[in-house]
């Protein structure tokens, strides 16, 4: 579905992806971990249309990224649930919602498709008319998934959605996106970092050290590895 294949993406001409090369399968989800300032976000970033990169291939199912607005990527069917959340805070949890449906025309797709969010996250519709920016964490990182979803994407990129929660949160955050792939088949790449939780839902992985990929295999193949087990779990 997704392939990448020798990116690299500059800042002022300082490399932060270098030669990085992925796959992300229909109905997959992989993790992309690595520590801070590995070029997690940067990747992410570039694959949805926010950065321009230096040189590489960008395709999904089958048709050139490279170059694309980030509209016309979310058109393509690529959603991206970015690090801090970057809701709407002064506009209420329903209206932030209504705008991850922009490029939906169809009332009735809209509102078929937040019935299937509120369905996911309940506390949404509870809080439907409340202002987003009251709402606890938590309950921030569950609506800007479920404004992602409101696009009905054929793939989900998530950066970081258990930053700054509680770990009683990150486990139900986490074991909402593995429902979301499980049951309703949902592509999803995933930036997480906790590494042991991401690797544990993850089909297959792949670890960025400094801009470069040094590691890719199963989720239980990376989390038996001697690079993860020593880095990131401190075994």
């Amino acid at each position: 579905m997704l392939s990448v294949k020798g990116l690299r993406v500059s800042y002022d001409e300082i490399p932060a992806l270098m030669d990085v090369s992925l796959e992300v399968q229909e109905g997959e989800l992989v993790a992309l971990v690595g520590s801070n300032g590995a070029g997690k976000s940067t990747f992410l970033k570039t694959v949805a249309g926010l950065l321009r990169p230096d040189r590489g291939e960008i395709t999904f199912e089958g048709e050139s990224l490279v170059g694309l607005p980030p509209y016309e990527v979310v058109r393509k069917g690529i959603a991206l649930v970015p690090e801090g959340r970057r809701l709407f805070y002064r506009m209420s949890v329903y209206e932030n919602l209504l705008t991850g449906a922009t490029i939906q025309r169809d009332p009735r797709v809209r509102e078929e498709t937040l019935a299937e969010v509120y369905e996911m996250f309940p506390r949404l519709k509870e809080r439907a008319h409340q202002r987003a920016g009251t709402l606890s964490g938590g309950e921030q990182q569950m609506l800007a998934i479920g404004r992602a979803l409101m696009s009905r994407p054929r793939l989900l990129m998530l950066d970081e959605p258990s930053l700054g929660l509680m770990p009683l949160l990150v486990d139900s955050i986490l074991e909402a996106l593995q429902r979301l792939n499980r049951e309703r088949k949902m592509t999803i790449l995933l930036v997480e970092q906790n590494v042991r939780e991401a690797l544990e839902i993850a089909h297959r992985g792949y670890v960025l050290q400094s801009g470069r990929i040094v590691l890719e295999g199963t989720g239980e193949e990376l989390l038996a590895s001697d690079l993860i087990r020593k880095a990131y779990l401190g075994i």
